[in-house]
């Protein structure tokens, strides 16, 4: 169930992608990425509202402070990914964020060791870490002549910057530390509630709804900035598909024994990413990309396989 549960978050978080990216683009918003933050808390607090009172999920303060520094590392990693993507490209903001899977089969290996994984498996996550970590590396060695082309297309152009690169790497950083997280306080909230996963999702979705709930405060209250509602719809879509994404993931990382190779099919979202950038934004791919994209697919049908 873990590597169905992966594909899902996987799809989804790549049409989150698509959608954070054409509501966070514009350079004239300078708050677009708190704007992003208040529509992903709005509908995760909805969701959280409906597991509570229609699903009967337990949540209590000890699970929410428990849960805390996992939530708090998503979140931070996910708002330097919105501010990002006002000063890049998602072709290769994406790669660059996702790596951070690679990040997490190796940590989780070195800390937990490789006991119980087959050289095939073991090939399968080196397949798609190296297919992510190259996707990073590929778009920022890119031909200055193939980077203009695909900016003249998607009528969108980024002058190259140590912030535009930093921000995306910062995500990196955070999430995997996130993800490496996750996996050990979910066990610690095995032994307190029976259903943990949706206890846990919901911890998440209710600290990002009071994330929201500030960002509002601050961007409408304080700064008195407007909320169009042109320019808000696909915040709400990617917060939708952001939503369902999580859901996913939360019981495909609590698989533990299967996390080393769950977190690099999650992070290989990229891949599909880079695809909807090129079809919907216009961004232009070399075979390089291509390349890189088939690893990542070879090392999930290889997951997939070892998992029927």
């Amino acid at each position: 169930m873990w590597f169905w549960l992966s594909i899902i978050a996987l799809l989804c978080w790549s049409g989150s992608d698509l959608f954070s990216k054409i509501g966070c683009r514009d350079a004239s918003d300078r708050y677009s990425h708190l704007k992003m933050v208040m529509a992903v808390g709005i509908v995760m607090g909805l969701h959280a509202a409906y597991e509570i009172f229609v699903g009967g999920t337990v949540i209590n303060l000890q699970i929410l402070w428990t849960y805390l520094p996992v939530s708090l590392l998503y979140i931070g990693s996910m708002t330097m990914g919105y501010l990002g993507l006002r000063y890049i490209e998602l072709s290769i903001s994406s790669p660059i964020c996702n790596s951070s899977g690679a990040l997490v089969a190796v940590m989780t290996l070195v800390f937990v060791g490789m006991e119980g994984y087959s050289p095939l498996a073991l090939f399968a996550v080196l397949l798609v870490c190296v297919g992510a970590i190259g996707l990073g590396v590929v778009d920022a060695r890119e031909d200055p002549a193939l980077r203009e082309a695909r900016q003249e297309i998607g009528n969108y152009k980024y002058s190259k910057s140590f912030l535009a690169l930093a921000l995306p790497v910062a995500y990196c950083l955070l999430d995997a530390l996130g993800t490496f997280a996750d996996n050990r306080v979910l066990e610690r909230l095995a032994a307190v509630v029976e259903d943990y996963e949706a206890s846990a999702n919901v911890a998440y979705e209710l600290t990002f709804l009071l994330s929201g709930i500030f960002c509002f405060i601050y961007v409408v209250l304080i700064k008195k900035d407007r909320l169009v509602s042109r320019m808000e719809a696909p915040k709400y879509t990617g917060a939708i598909f952001e939503t369902a994404g999580q859901f996913a993931y939360i019981y495909a990382v609590a698989d533990t024994e299967h996390l080393a190779m769950s977190a690099p099919i999650i992070s290989s979202y990229c891949a599909a990413s880079v695809l909807w950038s090129r079809i919907f934004l216009k961004e232009k791919l070399s075979w390089k990309h291509y390349a890189m994209i088939v690893l990542i697919v070879a090392g999930i049908a290889v997951m997939g396989f070892l998992d029927l």
